[in-house]
């Protein structure tokens, strides 16, 4: 397969955990070339992102700018595709430079509000530009949703529990959100009240959602993304529970999303919706 012939990719947030694994993922995808490598460490700009992941060298250095790289990238003669793992603060900006391009943005970055969402999504319509976002690119969590929808069937009480390393700088997460999002939308009220509740710290009974359901987070060293979906009914509980012990379960997910992005027209929320796409 030729350059030309090959998907351009560019990650942003390329040296962060996510990121690294990205651009190996990237690097060794056939169908693919890694075209950029952005990052806002001043301590990695410079150097080859093949050398940095501990590969061999790709001949890319990281830079610091975005639209340095997107502006040469939209000239290609396949189209470009940016996948971003960087930070809430940033990621709406990114996005929207991405498109504004002509470049697919695949986002792994949670943190974008309704709002931005919407506008984002408004934006993409208007250029016929497609993009994913994406909370969590894993398979597992996936049918883990699948299966909290089916179990709400049966279920009047539900609470979600996320867990996450302590450098994470949202919460509740992206996929928790998505998660009592999806059950919000199945047009029923959960947890109903059979006591009147009093907290004695602020926040300990966790984050209220749409239609009653409760979200904790919890951040501690050790941790990678870990959530739990409880369903509590007389006498029975039952739990489902998804655990990363390797942020290369993600990879395959990218990768898919990176290929698939290329046939859409507009922005889309969420795995298990562009997969029916498709």
């Amino acid at each position: 397969m030729t350059t030309q012939s090959r998907i351009p990719v560019i990650v942003n947030g390329a040296g962060g955990k996510m990121g690294r694994e990205v651009v190996k993922a990237v690097a060794q995808a056939e169908d693919m070339v890694l075209y950029g490598a952005i990052d806002r460490n001043p301590d990695i700009q410079g150097q080859d992102i093949g050398e940095l992941v501990g590969i061999a060298p790709l001949e890319v250095p990281v830079l610091g700018d975005l639209e340095s790289v997107l502006a040469p990238a939209s000239q290609e003669p396949h189209p470009g595709v940016m996948v971003d793992f960087t930070h809430p603060k940033s990621v709406y900006s990114n996005v929207r430079a991405a498109i504004a391009y002509g470049i697919r943005p695949v986002v792994g970055t949670t943190g974008l509000s309704a709002e931005q969402l919407a506008d984002l999504t408004a934006f993409a319509d208007k250029a016929s530009i497609g993009g994913l976002v994406i909370p969590n690119f894993s398979i597992g969590m996936v049918l883990l949703q699948q299966a909290a929808i089916q179990a709400s069937q049966y279920f009047d009480h539900v609470e979600i529990i996320e867990l996450h390393h302590n450098q994470k700088a949202d919460a509740p997460s992206g996929t928790a959100l998505q998660t009592a999002q999806m059950l919000s939308e199945l047009g029923k009220t959960f947890n109903p009240a059979v006591v009147e509740e009093k907290e004695h710290l602020p926040g300990a009974r966790g984050s209220l959602a749409d239609e009653g359901i409760r979200i904790h987070s919890i951040r501690l060293p050790g941790l990678i993304a870990h959530q739990e979906v409880l369903f509590g009914a007389p006498g029975q509980i039952y739990t489902l529970r998804h655990d990363t012990s390797d942020r290369a379960c993600y990879m395959p997910g990218v990768l898919l999303s990176v290929r698939k992005v290329l046939q859409l027209q507009t922005l889309i929320y969420g795995l298990e919706k562009f997969s029916r796409v498709f």
